[in-house]
């Protein structure tokens, strides 16, 4: 049985990774929970699962879940009338995040936060060889090189989570690293794929974030808008499996079945499909090596192959990205391109953007500018992890300037 911790619990990953857990009692031990402020749902988890150890963003989200996990009958922190305590330790902010990767006992750690919050957690998680199933793309795209080379010193396994790196993952699965001629990564195109430019740049939040296929937190649901979702993919799959940007590439795969190829030096290509449902890359991610054995054995060939039970068929239909429509994916490609800390910028400068659009104080079209001027304000520096939280603020702080600027505008509409 695998010992389980996941940061992010209450996001979307971290949801639909217990909805696989739930499935397999048999299978995993959830030992630890950190969630950022949604007291009312992570107490709902922990009276579920009854983690050994848990953790908030905060004191004050801390002291409401001890309040709501009280009412409903769990114990913390030692034994009432005899009985055996649920919650041994609770903690809350970054250090509490460090405690549930690290001092819950598990033996897996799912990494389901955005932005660079669980850093640190995550780092320490590696050099103490516990495996991390990576749902986090910051991570990877701000300090892949790093986290790639600690793991290989203490012998923790990085497993991808993205539906796109499991598929690479999986496809290389048996290959040599050194026969990769390229890698392939699928986009589903977002909501905005059959728009014009003019069309796109005073977008509204609620159109943005009604993606045609994937069910996603909000920040993912509109970098996939953006297609900054690919751009951070190319550079993370760069990081991930050693192959230089130019020979990372993308299509545009409306019907989001296949979701990734490896060509291989012999001409040969491999690839994944399966439907469109991150609980599979999840499952995957969490049973390996082993596989789930959640599906029945189909007798439609086209559910199969991740089509719709029924359905006629399913098109394996690829197009090239316009990087004139969607230029947040030529930025990612030059981040990868300067290297060092230039990814960590473009991650921190997206994640403001992308909140300021959200808020109201942007609007869509404004989110690439404000990503391209601060990722050309704060410059590169060689990779460490300290020259990562630098690029990492200074980023934030360019992006923000953008945003009061822009938003101090008197003729500015949204």
């Amino acid at each position: 049985m695998k010992r389980v911790a996941i940061l992010g619990s209450t996001g979307s990953i971290g949801r639909q990774a217990l909805e696989v857990i739930a499935r397999h009692p048999d299978r995993f031990d959830v030992v630890g929970l950190a969630a950022g402020r949604n007291a009312e749902l992570l107490a709902e988890q922990i009276a579920l699962f009854r983690p050994r150890v848990v953790s908030t963003a905060d004191a004050a989200t801390l002291t409401e879940l001890m309040i709501r996990l009280d009412a409903i009958g769990v114990l913390i922190h030692g034994s009432i009338f005899g009985k055996e305590r649920d919650v041994e330790r609770t903690a809350h902010g970054a250090e509490g995040l460090r405690v549930v990767a690290c001092e819950s006992g598990a033996n897996i750690v799912l990494a389901a936060t955005d932005g660079a919050v669980a850093f640190d957690a995550i780092f320490a998680a590696v050099e103490r060889g516990i495996d991390v199933a990576v749902a986090n793309k910051e991570l990877i795209v701000a300090a892949g090189e790093l986290l790639v080379e600690r793991a290989a010193r203490s012998g923790s396994r990085l497993l991808p989570v993205d539906s796109e790196h499991s598929a690479i993952f999986q496809s290389l699965q048996g290959q040599p690293r050194e026969r990769i001629a390229s890698i392939i990564l699928t986009a589903s195109g977002g909501p905005f794929w059959n728009r014009t430019r003019e069309q796109m740049e005073s977008a509204t939040v609620d159109e943005a974030l009604a993606h045609p296929t994937w069910r996603m937190g909000v920040k993912n649901t509109i970098d996939s808008a953006t297609l900054m979702n690919k751009g951070l993919e190319v550079i993370e799959a760069s990081k991930w499996f050693g192959v230089p940007g130019e020979r990372v590439q993308v299509v545009v795969h409306r019907a989001s079945v296949a979701h990734g190829f490896v060509v291989f030096t012999d001409g040969n290509v491999v690839g994944q499909l399966a439907a469109p449902d991150m609980r599979l890359p999840i499952g995957y991610a969490l049973a390996y090596p082993d596989r789930l054995d959640d599906a029945r054995p189909f007798d439609d060939p086209i559910e199969a192959l991740g089509g719709t039970r029924g359905a006629a068929l399913t098109a394996l239909a690829f197009e090239r990205p316009d990087p004139e429509r969607f230029p947040c994916l030529g930025l990612a490609y030059e981040a990868l391109a300067r290297g060092g800390t230039a990814p960590a910028a473009l991650s921190a400068a997206n994640e403001v953007a992308v909140g300021a659009f959200t808020a109201g104080e942007i609007r869509f079209g404004e989110i690439a500018p404000c990503i391209e001027t601060a990722l050309d304000r704060v410059g590169t520096s060689n990779l460490s992890l300290e020259a990562v939280r630098d690029a990492d603020r200074s980023a934030r702080d360019e992006a923000r300037a953008f945003v009061v600027e822009r938003t101090a505008r008197p003729s500015r509409s949204i």
